[in-house]
């Protein structure tokens, strides 16, 4: 059987646009972001002695809009204009730090944290080689019964940069982990140590979540159930994804490609998760030579899926059951005990009966 996913509670609605992206851009998208974010992006260049002009042209922001407190911009030009700074200052903290984070820092955390087999290691590795990186801040996952969080705390001011900095690092991780398992991890609150500010709003839209401002510490939290659930992304789906990955920090994460999803859905079905291209292609009304297009475009393939799926299945099993090996290989489609402990061992770096031992009390 598949992983049950813990429920995710609706969406909070967004506040009424003020603005929409240029039409450069392409189309219409509501306006949330605040200037203020913009204006710590204008610090960071400001810091290095450097001019922001292009970096505030690429994402199409008048120089004299960034003064207008109560301006907005959308998620698409935020991406753009963190994307184009975070490049050209060769800086992913962009100022927050003491020390620059260069480029590919946030990436080099995600590939340490990918072969990890549960969300939990996951998210306890990233936090522990991000303590690596900086001195400025640290960062812990804490389990507390049916409740885990992620906490952060600031060891030195971070001054005019600490609204920005904190919440894109717990954006970023909170982004990330919803991508490990496609799925958005829901929260159960999102604290911060500052007062709450003009554009407080906007916190609740990000994190999907009640939002405590002026708070002793730094943090997110969240169903422990999360901890225990397979990542579903390899180093093939990572390296597509980095190729442009600040949309899951500035903008609340969404499941991927709708046919990947009906994949998955379709393979878990499988008795055996045995759906062959020319199966899978007539269940869901597709050409095989298209379905292997679409798969490709959405940056998969239907073998990264099947071992996805499998995984997925071979994990629940040998946590939630006492089913023999034997049994399991043959529920997750393989041939042979000996066939599934091999390709369990590529997935998680480790046998099925040592994953089975070390996950147990």
């Amino acid at each position: 059987m598949e992983v049950p996913y813990p429920s995710a509670s609706p969406p909070l609605p967004p506040p009424a646009a003020a603005h929409v992206v240029p039409a450069g851009l392409g189309a219409p998208h509501p306006a949330l972001t605040p200037m203020a974010f913009v204006q710590a992006v204008v610090q960071a260049y400001q810091q290095r002695g450097l001019s922001p002009a292009s970096a505030l042209a690429t994402a199409q922001i008048a120089p004299e809009a960034v003064q207008h407190q109560h301006a907005r911009i959308t998620a698409l030009q935020m991406e753009l204009l963190c994307a184009h700074a975070m490049r050209e200052l060769d800086d992913e903290a962009l100022g927050w730090f003491s020390r620059r984070l260069p480029w590919g820092s946030y990436g080099m955390l995600a590939r340490a944290s990918i072969s990890s087999p549960n969300l939990g290691l996951a998210m306890a590795r990233w936090c522990r080689h991000h303590n690596l990186l900086t001195d400025d801040i640290a960062l812990q996952l804490h389990h507390d019964g049916p409740q885990a969080r992620i906490e952060l705390r600031t060891l030195r001011p971070l001054g005019a940069m600490q609204e920005f900095c904190l919440l894109s690092v717990l954006r970023n991780l909170h982004g990330l982990a919803s991508w490990w398992v496609d799925h958005p991890i829901p929260l159960l609150q999102a604290r911060f140590p500052f007062p709450a500010p003009a554009h407080a709003p906007v916190y609740e839209v990000l994190f999907q979540a009640p939002v405590v401002f002026a708070a002793p510490v730094t943090s997110f939290s969240f169903a422990a159930d999360w901890l225990t659930i397979p990542l579903v992304r390899d180093e093939a789906a990572l390296t597509a994804m980095l190729q442009r990955a600040l949309p899951i920090q500035v903008r609340p994460y969404r499941p991927s490609h709708n046919l990947v999803q009906r994949v998955r859905q379709a393979l878990a079905a499988h008795a055996y998760c045995g759906h062959t291209a020319e199966s899978l292609a007539e269940l869901l009304h597709l050409a095989p030579r298209s379905l292997h297009r679409q798969l490709q475009q959405a940056g998969t393939s239907l073998q990264q899926l099947k071992d996805e799926v499998r995984r997925q299945k071979a994990c629940a099993l040998l946590l939630r059951t006492d089913m023999p090996l034997k049994r399991i290989a043959q529920a997750c489609g393989f041939a042979s005990e000996k066939s599934f402990g091999r390709a369990f061992a590529h997935w998680l770096g480790m046998p099925p009966q040592q994953f089975r031992a070390a996950q147990r009390p």
